[in-house]
């Protein structure tokens, strides 16, 4: 078996982590790779590929060390060769990761093959430019569209399968997987979706309504944006870089034909995360209230 491990190296105790992985999956007889840049960091402990691409072409299992961002950054290329994920937290929060670095002892488990795995639906979103150019971006998450922070509220029109079904006015929009329902879009008042379902999320971010409400759209439906705007309107897919939306440009979103199989050694990594990550969260601020 042969793992491919990709960390961000920026994160708080990630560098030490990593070579903890290498020495467990060296130990158990598996085959690690690296890209040269991270390959030099640990003395060339692992074996190289020498494009991102080939790596994960060639690996079984793709070892994410970091925060979520780290999966969402590696997660399309997974999802194209058709190869697994295991995320390891090293973040804040690492929601989709299925390992903290106190659990590493687990990944025996890859070699016995003891833990399961989810289909994570994923998205695509096109942009037909007005001057005839198109781009589409596969996203596990979302699909955030805002304004630059130099304009106005802005106006959006959503349509399903060539019907309306929302006009408004926000400071923007989200369309998210049910993996990404735990992201952005719980914050701006979402609801949670498991994410081994299938189907798209609508969510508004501070709509100047008092009847705007969060959506679930079936996943086979084509979700068209139409937006209006005194200037340009920002497009995020996962988090990356900000593409540029003029008023005369059309933006579609539908279920991607990528799926990423991500592993969860415990087999409860969903509902765990819920309960230590996201109700803790709110529990640890009262218990500093009562110390003060």
């Amino acid at each position: 078996m042969t793992v491919f491990i990709y960390p961000n190296l920026e994160k708080l105790h990630s560098e030490e982590c990593t070579a903890q992985v290498i020495e467990i999956l060296k130990s158990l007889g598996v085959s690690v790779l690296m890209t040269p840049d991270t390959n030099s960091v640990f003395c060339g402990k692992a074996e190289e590929a020498s494009t991102l691409d080939e790596a994960v072409s060639e690996c079984d299992i793709v070892i994410t060390i970091g925060g979520d961002g780290t999966i969402l950054k590696i997660a399309s290329l997974a999802a194209k060769y058709q190869k697994k994920l295991l995320g390891i937290n090293c973040g804040r929060l690492g929601f989709m990761a299925s390992l903290e670095r106190s659990e590493l002892d687990c990944l025996k488990n890859l070699c016995t093959g003891k833990y399961k795995t989810e289909n994570r639906m994923m998205l695509d979103v096109t942009i037909n430019f007005g001057n005839g150019e198109s781009r589409t971006e596969t996203v596990l998450n979302d699909v955030v569209i805002t304004h630059d922070f130099k304009e106005s509220l802005n106006d959006f029109t959503v349509l399903a399968d060539g019907v309306a079904v929302s006009h408004l006015r926000a400071d923007g929009i989200i369309f998210s997987t049910p993996t990404g329902a735990s992201a952005y879009a719980l914050s701006a008042g979402g609801p949670l979706i498991e994410p081994s379902m299938d189907c798209i999320e609508f969510t508004h971010i501070c709509p100047h309504s008092l009847s705007a409400r969060a959506m679930i759209f079936d996943p086979n439906k084509i979700i068209e944006v139409r937006t209006k705007a005194s200037g340009h309107i920002a497009l995020r897919a996962d988090g990356g870089e900000t593409i540029s939306i003029l008023s005369n440009d059309s933006i579609f979103i539908r279920k991607s034909a990528l799926s990423l199989s991500v592993i969860d050694i415990h087999g409860d990594n969903y509902f765990k995360s819920i309960s230590t990550k996201l109700m803790n969260n709110a529990k640890e601020v009262y218990e500093e209230d009562d110390d003060k």
